[in-house]
């Protein structure tokens, strides 16, 4: 083929800046092939760089200029735009574990699964920025999420399901920053402007690796003079990168210290270890030496060892186990022995450890490429990865006014732009208002606060989420959610108020005395989170006589027009009449009152705590209810019901020791007592006991200082 029939336009210039040279390939496609047209190599003439980052920027661009210029001469114009990539050496990766609470009562979404993956890629940033001494700044190329936990069990998608708390296991691999910027300070310097960026382990895949191959657990190994780096593909894409301190400088140092040689001769028996079985050479002391190639492979296989145990334990370490197959490339990956030492420590049969070169690329024309071999493969890769995406591996765009670069190893989602710029994930969540949990009667009752807004994602002013596809000179912008409205509670809300039974034609609560938080309560009130309410429902007729503030004294009492007894059970919507024995007319007790259900119901389309639950016990007295007294008589009796008896006690023997209960009325009978002693009488546990000096008590017997009361189960 006439290399030299190309079209000028076509053509792209791919540049390799490595540890110890400058590569340049000038190629395009012709008729689906990639052609390399023109090639130039120059090497470093000082320790320009170091693991593939550029240290001394002079250096580098005069070794790049001279590049740049042997092709010029070589195809007769000016090259103004070049492809280059960044050193794999100078990626981090970093694992970690991001855990959060969830609400049980909420389906996990795709949204809320992204926002904590950005959560944890930002920790994953900001820790590794913390252990770093040189203050770098880092941003994420590339991650994987390794595992999913839905409360502590491990669950290979969590969106769609419930649950109290979701962590993930992510590996994440940065790059540094000053990597970036000091390529493009080099290439601005050489008179070149960045047309096309990407990195070397990628560019290297991109060859090494085929996509139709990609979906495969792949490892790739690529074995320079100071460094190993690792790139590990899974489905389709690069889940993550490793870098090991071991590479060919550790087999070209052993040989020196074994036979006594100096730097360049050993670095040429080393590399000529593939080539021949046996090798001469003068060690500095003048001594000629003549080995065969086993001889000095056994002599040094200690290197090899500690170089494969590097790489096997990478690998591993990112993949977790051993990898379908494990491409080697770079000069130093055809040390003999090497991929055999690397499979026997994976337990993989060693033809699934390979070398790889040039000569494996597909429709690849290298007629005119000087460097070829593994150590070939990242020129072409970046060669080839320019000619086949006409967008670059970094963009640029805009998150709320300002501009990031994001590397493009992958399609690039909102969600990436998001991770770079620091934005917090909280912030992507509709955060629910406060929930209060109220404590009543032993058992725990959750109100949950309202649902807030979703942030609100536009890309080039459309609506869009976490997943929309960004590209090149996107403007994005993100308004944070909104909290929703905390819960209310209010003291109807917890106390059931809705059982009653007809008392004298008047609906009566069922529901007896409330405390909150041990201080008793008479009107509604909101309540507060970790509140503790109490209250007991009305059993017996008893109860409700005392509930409504009615005397016990001689009454008739029906249930259900059936003659009873004041302790007799009642249940709800019981129909009980109460009536006063006179020897003149019987009068009927109760007053005619709003009814508490007729109040609940106002109060519920209110749902504001204004009512007093005073009135809905219809606790005060009742005296004004009782018919047929004169007006002289109910004076009376107000009389003698408003007498100060708050200083006066009554001193009894109950079951054998004193007790000293108040006297809260003008005459104390012997029904009172159960207000004041720890006795259950509706719990049956054998046969109740009830006496008052000695003999069977009669309830409305009068109590006096001195009595003996026994009460108990037999």
């Amino acid at each position: 083929m006439d290399n030299n029939n190309y079209d000028k336009g076509s053509m792209v210039f791919a540049l390799d800046i490595g540890t110890r040279s400058v590569v340049g390939l000038l190629g395009s496609y012709v008729d689906k092939k990639i052609v390399i047209h023109h090639s130039a190599i120059e090497f470093h003439q000082s320790r320009a760089m170091f693991d593939g980052q550029i240290h001394d920027i002079d250096e580098v661009v005069n070794i790049a200029k001279r590049v740049k210029e042997q092709l010029e001469e070589k195809v007769g114009f000016p090259l103004k735009e070049v492809a280059i990539a960044a050193a794999g050496r100078a990626l981090k990766t970093f694992r970690v574990e991001i855990e959060k609470e969830l609400d049980e009562n909420k389906i996990v979404d795709k949204h809320l699964v992204n926002s904590i993956e950005i959560e944890g890629l930002q920790k994953a940033q900001n820790q590794l920025e913390e252990m770093d001494t040189e203050n770098t700044n880092y941003f994420c190329v590339g991650h994987t999420v390794v595992n999913y936990f839905l409360n502590d069990g491990i669950i290979t998608n969590p969106t769609g399901h419930r649950g109290r708390k979701l962590k993930m296991d992510i590996l994440a691999t940065f790059l540094p920053h000053m990597v970036v910027d000091s390529l493009y300070t080099v290439m601005t310097k050489v008179g070149l402007e960045v047309s096309y960026m990407t990195l070397e382990p990628i560019a290297a895949i991109e060859v090494a690796v085929p996509q139709n191959i990609r979906l495969l657990n792949i490892a790739m190994v690529d074995i320079g003079a100071g460094t190993s780096d690792i790139a590990i593909t899974k489905d389709g894409t690069v889940v993550a990168y490793a870098m090991t301190s071991t590479a060919g400088d550790e087999i070209t140092e052993a040989i020196l210290k074994t036979y006594l040689l100096d730097f360049d001769t050993a670095e040429r028996i080393k590399c000529q270890l593939f080539e021949k079985d046996h090798h001469r050479f003068t060690d500095i002391i003048g001594m000629e030496h003549e080995l065969a190639t086993d001889v000095i492979l056994d002599a040094i296989s200690p290197s090899i060892e500690t170089i494969a145990k590097d790489i096997a334990h990478n690998i591993l370490q990112q993949n977790e186990k051993a990898p379908s197959a494990i491409f080697l490339i770079g000069g130093g990956s055809q040390i003999p022995r090497l991929n055999e030492t690397v499979a026997k420590l994976l337990e993989m049969p060693k033809e699934r450890v390979v070398v790889r070169g040039t000569e494996i690329i597909q429709n690849l024309d290298q007629d005119n490429l000087q460097v070829s071999g593994p150590e070939g493969i990242t020129p072409v890769g970046i060669l080839a990865k320019a000619l086949q995406n006409k967008a670059q591996d970094f963009i640029e765009i805009s998150v709320n006014g300002k501009t990031i670069k994001l590397f493009q190893s992958k399609k690039l989602k909102v969600s990436d732009a998001l991770v770079l710029l620091g934005f917090n994930p909280r912030d992507l969540i509709p955060k629910r208002g406060k929930t209060i949990t109220i404590k009543v009667n032993q058992t725990s009752k959750t109100f949950y606060g309202e649902y807030g807004l979703p942030a609100e994602i536009y890309v080039n002013r459309l609506t869009s989420n976490l997943d929309t596809p960004i590209k090149n000179g996107d403007q994005i912008n993100v308004t944070p959610a909104k909290q929703g409205k905390d819960a209310k509670c209010t003291l109807i809300d917890v106390v059931d108020f809705n059982k009653f039974v007809v008392v004298n034609g008047v609906e009566v609560t069922l529901t007896g005395k409330i405390t909150v938080n041990g201080e008793t309560v008479t009107d509604n009130m909101f309540l507060n989170d970790g509140d503790v309410v109490n209250y007991k429902l009305l059993k017996t007729v008893e109860e409700i006589c005392h509930q409504l503030n009615i005397k016990y004294g001689n009454l008739t009492i029906q249930i259900n027009g059936k003659d009873a007894n004041l302790f007799d059970f009642v249940k709800e919507n019981d129909q009980v009449l109460l009536m006063e024995e006179d020897p003149m007319e019987q009068k009927i007790i109760v007053e005619n009152k709003p009814t508490l259900v007729q109040q609940n119901r106002l109060q519920e389309a209110r749902r504001e705590p204004q009512q007093s639950i005073t009135k809905k016990f219809n606790k005060e007295p009742h005296i004004e209810s009782v018919q047929g007294l004169n007006e002289e008589t109910k004076e009376q009796l107000k009389i003698e019901e408003s007498k100060e008896l708050d200083n006066e006690t009554i001193n009894i023997i109950y079951n054998g020791n004193p007790l000293q209960i108040p006297k809260i009325k003008e005459e104390m009978i012997f029904v009172d007592i159960f207000d004041y002693i720890d006795f259950n009488r509706y719990e049956l546990k054998g046969k109740l006991v009830l006496q008052h000096n000695g003999t069977n008590a009669n309830y409305i017997e009068p109590l006096k200082d001195g009595d003996e009361v026994i009460v108990k189960w037999e």
